[in-house]
């Protein structure tokens, strides 16, 4: 590892949101190799704070204080949440800390305005939740102020937990609506497939394993086998066999434009909570 990327893994780093995605970033951050000691959460939830503490040995502060004392503060709070946050922190942050937020639909220029310097830079990123078991998609957007070091650093540690790719900020709400809100939709899927199986006679315990064994070995193969998912689609559907007639009732409810139609209202409400 790069001398100048080994300066941004001994920084003090602020956690602001301690909730199921914060904690998966303090996970990914000390697997990257930043030490727990050097990572402060802002959680007012006492019981969760305590909880945290315990798993990680990481320290909790106040939000002004936290910001004040640290060099790379992470933004995972609620959006609505985000103006109260930012206001709080832009009096104690300091010139030059870079400001990471994970807030979906929140622009970069927006944050730096509200933080209310030109001088953060800021990096947007839009996780998702199997960061938790260390298979997330993550795509980031970086300034203009933000170092190939910064840019490094970031993208190392949210490889730790999973993929992660660079897009122009523009294309985030495409992102937050294909990889952000995208295990939704599979979860859906699953559990509309469950249902099907239990009304074909299935017990509840066999219809789930049948399942989820079958996605998940569908997904392996899709990973590993470095074919397209039409090539693998057609590969398992024979001509007037069993597959076709099911793959059939999808095209004639037109489920392509559904999932066209339900990924462009993802991206539109990504869009209005900018």
């Amino acid at each position: 590892m790069a001398n100048s990327e080994k300066s941004l893994i001994d920084s003090k780093v602020a956690v602001i949101g301690a909730g199921v995605m914060g904690e998966a970033l303090i996970s990914a951050l000390i697997t990257y190799g930043v030490k727990p000691t050097n990572i402060t959460i802002s959680e007012k939830r006492e019981e969760r704070a305590a909880e945290l503490i315990t798993r990680y040995k990481v320290a909790n502060a106040e939000l002004a204080t936290n910001v004040a004392q640290s060099d790379l503060i992470l933004l995972v709070v609620k959006p609505q949440d985000m103006a109260t946050v930012l206001a709080e922190i832009a009096p104690v942050i300091s010139k030059g800390v870079l400001v990471i937020s994970f807030v979906a639909g929140k622009q970069i220029r927006s944050i730096a305005d509200q933080i209310g310097t030109s001088a953060n830079p800021v990096i947007r990123v839009m996780p998702n939740t199997p960061t938790l078991v260390g298979a997330g998609m993550a795509a980031i957007s970086c300034c203009a102020l933000v170092t190939a070091e910064q840019k490094a650093f970031t993208l190392g540690f949210l490889g730790a937990v999973g993929k992660v790719i660079e897009v122009d900020e523009d294309l985030q709400d495409a992102v937050t609506a294909t990889s952000g809100s995208g295990p939704a939709y599979f979860f859906y899927f699953v559990e509309e497939m469950i249902k099907g199986a239990i009304a074909l006679g299935l017990s509840e315990a066999a219809a789930t394993k049948l399942t989820i064994q079958t996605i998940t070995g569908a997904a392996a193969m899709l990973n590993e086998s470095g074919k397209s998912p039409t090539t693998l689609r057609e590969n398992v559907t024979s001509p007037k066999g069993t597959t076709a007639a099911a793959l059939e009732t999808f095209y004639q409810a037109n489920t392509g434009e559904i999932i066209s139609a339900a990924l462009k209202a993802a991206r539109d409400r990504s869009q209005e909570l900018a």
